[in-house]
This record gives structure tokens, sequence and C-alpha cells, in this order.
């Protein structure tokens, strides 16, 4: 039962860190409900919908899996991340756990059955007590995510050993699922890549992948503070904005203004900001993005200028939404160094300003974005981008070694090159 505790605890890295933790509710809710009760349903919901609805789903595919490169993915911006191995990478497939929400692409992943993973619950009130009695206040906040978490090494171990993938490529190193399955494909010896595919947080673990293809110095310099970087390390820029580099911003005034906004963000601090806006340039058109997974209601839009439109991030890609902008306006979030990435000038400006999260990429501080604190401030700022929109996108070399470089627009290539080397490597 020791060792069921040190790998949970493996598994749960970031929700329970005291990190996560120390975070304000709004951001914690994106994860687990701040209410009890809810947390509770949560976790009813999670048994009769997903264990016991799995046990009567046949979801796998052998065919699909057998052998393959398995390109893991947990979301629908981890698709659009390890999309362009699927072509460059031979016998390369995309693949997800059964009932993962992989938004517009559920159609086309092989799935992996969990119909196991109830089996394997057995473990988890031996595991909510060592838990309670290491991290008592993390357990009971985040009772659900443990919860969520019981079986997926167990069942992943199975399937790998079953399939023997030939590697597995993640684009995701802190959800429980994907710690899962690097953890089950390093005690087989399965060789697991990292693709970083959004901005690293001081609340990610440490790296531990055989290949890691980071964007550039800004990830390395942050993985070293939180531990020991083990396998290799190849910077690589963003592979899924390469489509986009041909087509970066070069409009000289800035006529579409995007404002980015997440679960963090207060909208009445949004809808106040559009209206000040809205009032003083009524010539801009704006278009608000809110997060994929925000669920709040956004309809006063409609009633503030019809030159303001509300966007589907669903259904729209982060750059197929950045495309359309001279400038955005966005709080903490990794959007703003993808902005960059198109010389779309962007803006910190933060839209809670009741809790305390200053700058948590650290964009501000390494002068990837200019920081506004009040719409007095930004004022003057939307002002000069009408006459005279700032072009940025050289910015962002901290973050993505390829700018400005032959590489500029070929991370993808990039990226293939070093997953076929090592894979070629492996069968020498």
């Amino acid at each position: 039962m020791k060792d069921w505790y040190t790998l949970y605890s493996n598994i749960l890295y970031l929700h329970f860190s005291e990190g996560f933790y120390k975070l304000p509710e709004s951001a914690k809710n994106a994860a687990s409900p701040a209410n009890p009760f809810l947390r509770v349903l949560r976790m009813a919901g999670y048994t009769l919908v997903r264990l016991f609805g799995n046990l009567f789903k046949s979801v796998e595919q052998p065919e699909r899996l057998q052998g393959k490169v398995w390109l893991y993915v947990v979301s629908q911006n981890n698709y659009d991340s390890l999309h362009f191995l699927e072509g460059a990478v031979p016998d390369a497939v995309m693949v997800a756990g059964q009932s993962k929400a992989i938004g517009r692409y559920n159609q086309q992943v092989a799935r992996i059955s969990l119909r196991k993973k109830l089996f394997y619950y057995y473990k988890f009130l031996p595991i909510f007590f060592q838990f309670l009695s290491h991290r008592k206040h993390s357990t009971l906040r985040f009772v659900d995510l443990l919860y969520d978490a019981i079986g997926f090494y167990e069942v992943y171990l199975q399937k790998l050993r079953k399939y023997r993938p030939q590697a597995i490529v993640f684009a995701n190193d802190h959800n429980a699922d994907a710690r899962a399955m690097l953890l089950a494909a390093k005690e087989l010896g399965i060789p697991a890549v990292y693709v970083q595919h959004s901005s690293v947080s001081n609340l990610f673990p440490p790296l531990t992948f055989d290949l890691n293809l980071l964007e550039g110095q800004d990830s390395l310099d942050k993985y070293r503070r939180y531990g020991p970087v083990h396998g290799q390390v190849e910077f690589i820029g963003m592979p899924k904005a390469d489509k986009f580099v041909p087509i970066r911003n070069k409009n000289q005034q800035v006529q579409t203004l995007g404002i980015a906004c997440n679960l963090m963000d207060r909208i009445e601090e949004v809808e106040q900001l559009l209206h000040h806006i809205n009032r003083d340039f009524p010539q801009l058109r704006i278009l608000l993005r809110p997060h994929p997974r925000d669920k709040r209601s956004y309809t006063f839009v409609t009633g503030i200028s019809p030159n303001i439109s509300l966007t589907n991030p669903r259904q729209q890609s982060v750059f197929e939404y950045l495309r359309e902008l001279d400038m955005l306006i966005s709080g903490n979030s990794g959007i703003h160094l993808e902005a960059v990435l198109l010389n779309v000038w962007s803006v910190y400006f933060n839209f809670n300003p009741k809790e305390e999260l200053h700058d948590y990429y650290g964009y501000v501080s390494h002068g990837l974005v200019e920081e506004t604190t009040s719409y007095k401030a930004l004022k003057p700022m939307l002002e000069q981008g009408i006459q005279q929109k700032p072009e940025v996108y050289q910015r962002a070399r901290y973050y993505n070694a390829t700018v400005g470089t032959e590489h500029d627009g070929r991370s993808s290539d990039l990226a293939a090159d070093f997953v076929k080397a090592m894979l070629a490597k492996g069968k020498l």
C-alpha cells in the first residue's frame, strides 16, 4: 500500500501540490468544484456514466493500436499540437482514453478501452486514507480528482503489454491520465516523447521523458527550477503555429481587437472593459473569446454593440482566432505567446484584481507583453495602436527558439526528425 501512495502521488503531482492548493478558487474550480456536494455528485456521475457505462462499450480497434507510435492526447488542444506527426512519422496514430473528450476530433482518435478500470476501485479507500494522513487539506478539497485517477495506471499497463507501441508521444505532462500512461510506459521500457503544447507553469512536474521537445529556453529554465531534467532536450519552437507563420499580421494599425478571457477572470470586469472600449473607440471591431471550458454566459456581448462578436472556442482554434486580430488583451493566459508569434500586439490586463496571480507565466517580466493595470492606462495604448501598431514577433525568441531563424515556420519538420531519429536508434 505504501507503493500505491507513491505511485498516485506521482500521478497527481500537479493537483495535489501545495502551489495548486494555494491558487485562487476561480482557478481550482476548473479542475474540481468548490462546493463539496458538487464534488460528491461529480464522483457519482463518473461512477455511473464512465465506470459502469464503459463496461458495456467496446471501443478498441486492435489493428489501429498494435505496434504503432501512439500520439496520446487528452484534449482538442493536444490533438492540434500532435496532429502533424500523424503524417510525418510512419505508423503514428492519434490515441485517447475511452471517454476522453477531444472536442471536434472525438471521432478521429483510436480509443483505449477502460472497461476494467472499475475493478481497481478496491484501492480507493486505502489510498484515500493514505493521502488524508499526508495531505489532508488537498485530499478533502480534491477527493474527486483522486477518485477519477484510480485505475488509469493499472489499465494502461495492461494495454501497453498487449499492444506494445513503438513509442508514445505526449503533449501533456501533468494530467492524471497522461501521467499514468507515462509511468506505465516507463515501467515497460517503452520510449516516451514530450512535445510541449502550451506555456509551462511553475506547478508542472519535473521532466522524465526520453525525449523532451521544448519550444525554447524559457521552458527549459522553468523545468530546471522544478527538479532534475531527464532525457534528451531539444528546442523545436511551436509546431502548431507553422502554417500561420507565413501569414503573420502585417497591418500597421489596429482595426480588430481581441479579448481572450478564462475561468480565472471575472465576467463583470470583462463586460466593463467592453463598455469602456466601445464608448471611446466605436470604430474598433472586437472579438471576445472565452476559454473552451468556460460555460458561463456571455450573452451581454450582443447588447453592447454590433461591432462586438462572441467567438466559439470549441469550433475555432486559437490560431484561427488570432489570425483575425491586430491586437489582443488578455489576463493570465498562454494565448499571449501565440499572439506575439503571429505579430499580434498583446497586452496583459488583469481581469481579476482581487486575486494575487500577477504575471503567472512571466510574460511581463521578460518583455513579451506590456502590462496595463486599468482602463485609464490601456486607453492611450489603444490610441497608439490605431495610429501605429508595433511589430512584436521578435519578442518571442526567448520562448520560441525558431523565431527569426531558418527553422521559423518549420517546427513540425524539426520535431518529426527528432522523433524519427529516436525510433531509428531504438530499432538499431
